[in-house]
């Protein structure tokens, strides 16, 4: 895998020519496999037999893997994404109730009031900038951060350290020293606000997640409670921060799928479901483990191996999506009886924020492209700088021409 990350698609459709499951290279020569089909992933993630904890991670378990590795956060951090079986589900029922369609559909209004401030803030950022603004920055990060940080009752004066961080764990491509030193201090910070929210509680996640803590003790650890909000933070505005400004790309390069929208031919929820399958915003989710050798696709993987799960090729795979899989159509239909993407996961580990990306997503393009009707692209597509990373898929900056606002 490179670690310098860039755009997938095309190695991506190099690999599935020769298979749906693959060996890979991992940072710090680490033998590791990935799958890349759809049909396989989807196979892959349902398995009973594939772990999510550390434990089954033969290189980690013998010592081989080094404490400045890169991708270590992603298998040792204490939460949902690294547990099993029971403990598994105990963490998740404890975050659960904060996602549930109910929930999420009450800050409804809440997204469309920080949208609406944003969308002012994009304006006067083009104003002053010769018309020009860059959209990730002003918007497209803004927006779920926010989110996020009021749901987990985190203070504004932590959101760019906690960005800035979360882009430092979720790289590929940083030194031992740096990775070590990011991971300390997204530790400390979120320690930090732990520490304020248990002298201070508030109606926020963190303050009943530490009620669980105090409370009955089995039920959350410390360590699980900072490794939750790690996962949360990071989670919770990366995957929608890229969803959106991968979305905001696809339409200005493809003005006739935007038109199908804005003439009601097809909607604000097909857009992002569209590009999530067709530029899903994490390439490659770091990591699974089989607990015994399995075969997957006609393909061994042996027992103790690092996996990566390929959403951004699986969204791509012409064998579940057809000949024109590489094709941007807000109007594609579903196969029957089969899941349009796995870009959210599949199974027990099913992205628990689902919801709430898809609603802060879909608010966000449709009064993005009803209040600037004529935005661009400033630039050329090809001269986007992308993200070093091969876990995240994304650019670093998206400079737009918002044009006139209506509003």
């Amino acid at each position: 895998m490179d670690p310098a990350g860039g755009c997938p698609h095309a190695d991506n459709a190099r690999l599935l020519a020769r298979g749906a499951v693959t060996s890979v290279v991992l940072p710090g020569e680490v033998a590791g496999m990935a799958v890349l089909g759809h049909d396989a992933l989807r196979e892959f993630l349902a398995r009973p037999e594939v772990a999510k904890g550390a434990a089954h991670f033969t290189a980690l378990r013998e010592g081989r893997i080094t404490a400045g590795w890169p991708l270590l956060t992603f298998a040792t951090v204490r939460g949902m994404t690294t547990a099993d079986g029971e403990d598994h589900r105990r963490l998740r029922s404890l975050v659960s109730r904060a996602f549930t369609a109910r929930r999420v559909e009450e800050l409804r209004p809440r997204v469309e009031e920080l949208t609406a401030v944003l969308l002012d803030a994009l304006h006067r950022a083009a104003r002053n900038g010769g018309g020009v603004a860059d959209l990730r920055g002003h918007f497209a990060l803004p927006l779920p951060m926010g989110v996020i940080c009021e749901l987990l009752g985190v203070d504004a004066e932590y959101r760019d350290r906690l960005h800035h961080l979360s882009n430092q764990v979720v790289a590929t491509d940083i030194g031992p020293e740096q990775a070590v030193a990011a991971n300390r201090e997204l530790v400390a910070v979120l320690a930090t606000v732990a520490a304020r929210r248990a002298a201070a509680p508030g109606d926020d996640l963190t303050s009943a997640l530490i009620a669980a803590r105090d409370e009955e003790g089995d039920r959350l650890g410390q360590e699980e409670l900072i490794g939750t909000l790690v996962l949360m933070i990071i989670a919770g505005h990366e995957t929608t921060l890229n969803l959106i400004t991968n979305a905001v790309r696809a339409l200005c390069g493809h003005r006739d799928q935007l038109d199908l929208v804005t003439k009601g031919d097809a909607s604000w929820a097909d857009v992002v479901e569209e590009t999530l399958r067709w530029d899903a915003p994490v390439s490659y989710f770091p990591f699974r483990y089989p607990v015994r050798d399995m075969t997957v696709d006609g393909t061994v993987i042996p027992q103790g191996t690092p996996v990566l799960a390929g959403y951004s090729a699986a969204g791509r795979d012409p064998a579940a999506h057809g000949p024109d899989a590489d094709r941007f159509d807000v109007t594609r239909p579903g196969r029957p009886g089969a899941v349009r993407h796995l870009s959210l996961g599949y199974g027990a580990h099913y992205c628990l924020g689902a919801p709430l990306a898809r609603l802060e997503a879909t608010i966000a393009l449709e009064r993005l492209f009803t209040r600037f009707p004529d935005l661009d692209l400033a630039g050329p597509e090809a001269e986007l700088s992308r993200h070093s990373s091969f876990v995240g898929n994304s650019v670093r900056a998206l400079p737009v021409r918002p044009g006139t606002s209506r509003g």
